[in-house]
């Protein structure tokens, strides 16, 4: 709950005080605010800091970051959370990957832009604005189908903007353009150094997850630099990883097949301008065929919000 409360008090003081003396400093602030708000939403859905899903809602609700409805990234992430299927370029919402045919049918320019963004640094200036708007598209495709969870997902949303964006631009006096421009877009850059090597293909489920041991972006990830510390115990609370992840380091290791960096420039030395992965799958979905439309069971009614804590499920029974 301090989390939150300094996250957002840090944006007012950066917007209101910062801004009319210092604004390249005051912009700065304000995409460190932006990544941080996207650490704590995940924080949130995996059932943090309270028993109620709708309280727990409450402390992230005005999107100062703008771009992702909180109820959307829930239900997404937590498909995600089906570690037999990590990388699945269907099944999992999450994955770079890209099914051989869905790339086959792609025009010569995205797939130059897909090439750019599996480079570090072609994710961090590309990324978020290949994320978003595949994700906008999308969306926008189910809501036209009749999706009412999303659309009810998107109308939260639309009330958190229209409480954000007048403060942003006549509360701070920021433009809404530049807003957009640096805080917004520098803020999912950030959240893409530490998604970018999270996960990789492996036969073995555990081999699939990322640990990064040290970073002094630890904090502004809420310790997700343990990613695959993160995905064996979803619930456990941020501040309590390290320790977790201290105590057990060399079984961590050895359960993950050395899935490791030291830290994220080691990531940046080897991948600034080379691709990691492979843009298609190098194993799945290599023929047409449905996803399998994978949901994860949660301690709750519905993905929409209501209920207490998701805890990951076991994939369905083929």
């Amino acid at each position: 709950m301090f989390l939150a409360f300094f996250c957002y008090g840090t944006w007012l003081v950066g917007g209101s005080l910062i801004w009319p003396s210092y604004p390249l400093l005051a912009l700065a602030v304000l995409a460190l605010v932006a990544a941080l708000q996207s650490s704590l939403a995940h924080e949130v859905l995996h059932g943090h800091p309270t028993r109620n899903a709708q309280l727990n809602e409450v402390f992230v609700f005005l999107p100062i970051g703008l771009v992702w409805p909180f109820r959307r990234f829930k239900t997404i992430h937590l498909r995600h959370h089906a570690d037999e299927r990590l990388t699945d370029p269907l099944d999992d919402p999450e994955s770079y990957y890209k099914a051989l045919w869905h790339h086959d049918e792609l025009p010569p320019a995205m797939k130059f832009l897909l090439k750019i963004n599996n480079t570090m640094v072609g994710r961090f200036v590309l990324g978020p604005w290949l994320s978003c708007i595949g994700f906008f598209i999308d969306d926008a495709k189910q809501m036209l189908a009749g999706d009412k969870v999303i659309r009810k997902a998107w109308l939260l949303h639309a009330i958190g903007l229209a409480v954000v964006l007048p403060v942003v631009q006549f509360g701070f006096g920021i433009p809404l353009w530049l807003y957009i421009l640096v805080p917004v877009w520098l803020g999912q850059s950030l959240i893409s150094i530490r998604t970018f090597a999270e996960h990789q293909w492996s036969e073995h489920p555990e081999g699939r997850t990322v640990i990064v041991e040290r970073s002094p972006l630890s904090f502004l990830f809420l310790n997700n630099n343990l990613h695959f510390v993160h995905h064996k115990s979803p619930t456990v609370a941020w501040y309590r990883l390290p320790k977790l992840f201290a105590d057990r380091r060399d079984e961590w290791l050895r359960m993950n097949n050395g899935y490791a960096y030291p830290n994220y420039f080691a990531l940046l030395k080897a991948y600034a301008f080379r691709a990691k992965e492979p843009i298609v799958h190098p194993v799945l979905r290599r023929a047409p065929e449905p996803g399998r439309a994978f949901k994860p069971r949660v301690r709750a009614r519905s993905l929409n919000g209501l209920g207490s804590a998701p805890v990951p499920a076991e994939p369905p029974k083929e």
